[in-house]
């Protein structure tokens, strides 16, 4: 039976500006949000643990469409947050400049385990379209290759949709079969933070006021630096 990328539906489109920040303006950006923005009601005081899984092909396109500065970029991803193995989610992450856009699915752990020991064949027989697209991308040389591990602060403004989050402590698990071990041994990749900004159709003044955004507009990608020293 021949196999054919399947039709993905339609996903919310949103602005993403990420900045790349020092410790000192880390410590004060966050001291000021704490002020006058909620926290995200995901963690403890909105902070928790982020852990992905990226996946490459044979030619490394994702990888190659980032640093050779590519305007359409497009990848897969595996990821979970904390410890908690119950919630697991594939994504797709599109992005075309400072769009973009994300589709995902929930995987159990044991899919995950099945995936990374190349298990693939119930991807085809699941009813997400989604699934079936990345099993068409697995056999066509879709692999593994960069498992990334951050904490995670996370702040929302409801007028514009805004969520505001800090990754610092950004690090590298040193192999891909360790993605769902706490445990895991890891080397730190990145001392700065990573300021990222998500929003709707439009960025409050509020918001640029409080971050200083004209300043700080950068280019940054957790997956290329983790790529660093090649495959895991």
């Amino acid at each position: 039976m021949a196999i054919v990328p399947t039709m993905i539906k339609k996903v919310p489109i949103r602005h993403e500006i990420k900045h790349q920040v020092t410790k000192a303006e880390d410590l004060v950006l966050r001291l000021r949000l704490r002020k006058v923005l909620p926290f995200d009601s995901h963690g403890k005081n909105g902070r928790y643990l982020v852990t992905s899984l990226y996946f490459d092909d044979e030619y490394d396109r994702a990888y190659r469409a980032k640093t050779e500065g590519l305007n359409y970029k497009e990848k897969f991803r595996i990821r979970y947050y904390g410890d908690d193995l119950s919630f697991i989610k594939l994504e797709k992450k599109y992005k075309r400049g400072d769009l973009s856009a994300k589709d995902s699915v929930k995987l159990s752990k044991d899919e995950v385990e099945k995936i990374i020991e190349g298990d693939i064949d119930f991807l085809l027989k699941s009813k997400e379209e989604l699934k079936k697209e990345f099993y068409v991308r697995l056999k066509n040389k879709l692999a593994p290759v960069s498992a990334v591990r951050y904490e995670r602060e996370a702040f929302v403004y409801p007028y514009g949709n805004v969520r505001i989050t800090f990754d610092s402590d950004i690090s590298k698990i040193f192999e891909i079969k360790d993605f769902l071990d706490q445990d895991a041994n890891y080397m730190q990749l990145e001392e700065n933070t990573i300021l990222e900004i998500k929003y709707d159709r439009y960025l409050p003044d509020t918001i640029r006021a409080l971050i200083d955004i004209d300043t700080r507009r950068t280019s940054y990608s957790k997956y290329a630096i983790s790529r660093i020293g090649g495959r895991s």
